[in-house]
C-alpha cells in the first residue's frame, strides 16, 4: 500500500516543533501511556426554547463532512490548476476542433503526471466515442474523462484498507525514501486507528537519524500512545521492531506501528535491511508484518513508480482514506 503525502506548511511546523522541543538523553524513559484529555463531550438541553441535541449533532457533523472535503480538495491544488485548461479547452468545444482539443487535453494530462500510456488510452478512447457520436458536447467529453479516469482507479487500483489479520498484535512497517513524511504519517496514522478504538504501541526503528526518535516520541504524547525505542545507540531496527513487537504481544496491543530509517530504493544494503526486519518480526508473530506502508511525497511524480516497484521487492486528521470519486471530483473540479 502506498501513502502519499504533500511536504508543506505541515513540514515547517514539524520542524519548528523539534526545534524548541527540550533535549532529550538517548536512554529513553519507561514506556508510559498519556491519557487522551481532550474529549469531546456534548448534553441534550430540555428547554423549549434551546437548541437541541440532535440539531447540534446534525451541525457538527455537517461541519466535519465540509472540513474532510475540504482537505481532499486542498491536497490537489497544484494538479487541478493543470487540468483547469481541459474546462476552457471544452467550453466552445465542436466537432471540426476535436485533433486540437484533444491534442491539447493529453499534454495537460501528461503535465499532471497521468503518464504516457494511459493518457493514450484516455484520448484515444474519448477521440473514439466523440467520432461514433457518442459524445457531443463539451460537458459530455469532461464527464466521460472523468469517469475513464475513474474506472482506472477502481478497476485497476487494489483495495485500499488495511488487512490487519485476525492475531494480536497486527504489525505495520512504514517504508520510504528520506524526507518523505514516514515519521509524520506514522503520527497521523495511530491518531485516525487510535480513534477507532485500538491500543496503539509504536516503534522507533529509525535509529540512523538522530532526531528520529525525539520526533516519534512527540507524536506519541501528542496521540496518547505508547512508544518503545532504541535503549542504546546505533542499536539495529531489527532489534527494536523485535523488543516493540513482543511488549505488544506481551500486553495487549492491537496494532504495532514500526518506523524505519529512510532509504534510497537504490541502495541495495539498505533495502537488505528491510528484509532483516521483516523476518524479525515474523519470528514474534506469524504473518508479520500485516502490512507494509510506503509513504511518498506528493510532488516526487511519476519518480514514484520505480520507488514502489523496488520497495515492494522486498515483498493528525491530515490522513484521509483514498476515495476515487473523490479524487476525481477533486482534480476536475
Amino acid at each position: 500500500m502506498v501513502i502519499t503525502t504533500t511536504m508543506a506548511a505541515a513540514s515547517t511546523s514539524s520542524l519548528s516543533l523539534l526545534s524548541n522541543s527540550q533535549h532529550r538523553s538517548r536512554t529513553p524513559p519507561p514506556s508510559t501511556f498519556i491519557p487522551v484529555s481532550n474529549r469531546f463531550k456534548c448534553q441534550a438541553s430540555s428547554g423549549g426554547g434551546q437548541t437541541g441535541f440532535f440539531t447540534k449533532l446534525g451541525r457538527l457533523i455537517k461541519e466535519k463532512a465540509k472540513s474532510d472535503v475540504d482537505k481532499i480538495f486542498s491536497g490537489f491544488t497544484k494538479t487541478r490548476d493543470n487540468l483547469a485548461v481541459i474546462d476552457e479547452l471544452l467550453l466552445y468545444w465542436n466537432l471540426a476542433d476535436t485533433d486540437r482539443v484533444l491534442d491539447e487535453l493529453e499534454e495537460a494530462l501528461l503535465v499532471s503526471d497521468f503518464g504516457p500510456r494511459i493518457t493514450m488510452k484516455i484520448v484515444e478512447s474519448l477521440r473514439d466515442d466523440i467520432l461514433a457520436g457518442k459524445l457531443k458536447s463539451g460537458a459530455e467529453i469532461k464527464d466521460a474523462l472523468k469517469k475513464s479516469v475513474l474506472d482506472l482507479l477502481t478497476t485497476k487500483g487494489s483495495k485500499t484498507e488495511l488487512r490487519l489479520g485476525f492475531r494480536k498484535p497486527a504489525v505495520i512497517i512504514i517504508v520510504g525514501v528520506n524526507g518523505g513524511g514516514k515519521t509524520t504519517s506514522l503520527g497521523k496514522l495511530a491518531h485516525r486507528l487510535k480513534k477507532g478504538g485500538s491500543k496503539i504501541l509504536m516503534a522507533a526503528g529509525d535509529t540512523f537519524r538522530a532526531a528520529a526518535s525525539d520526533q516519534l516520541e512527540i507524536w506519541a504524547e501528542r496521540t496518547g500512545c505508547e512508544i518503545v525505542v532504541a535503549n542504546k545507540e546505533k542499536a539495529k531496527a531489527s532489534s527494536v521492531l523485535t523488543q516493540a513487537v513482543k511488549k505488544g504481544k506481551e500486553d495487549g496491543f492491537d496494532i504495532v506501528l514500526c518506523d524505519t530509517s529512510g532509504r534510497l530504493h537504490t541502495n541495495y544494503s539498505l533495502m537488505e535491511e528491510l528484509i532483516a526486519c521483516k523476518k524479525a518480526v515474523g519470528k514474534i508473530v506469524p504473518g508479520a508484518p500485516n502490512e507494509i506502508l510506503l509513504v511518498l511525497d506528493g510532488t516526487t511524480g511519476l519518480n514514484m513508480l520505480p520507488q514502489a516497484r523496488e520497495f515492494n521487492e522486498e515483498s493528525l486528521e491530515d490522513l484521509q482514506p483514498f476515495e476515487a470519486e473523490a479524487f476525481v471530483d477533486a482534480i476536475f473540479s
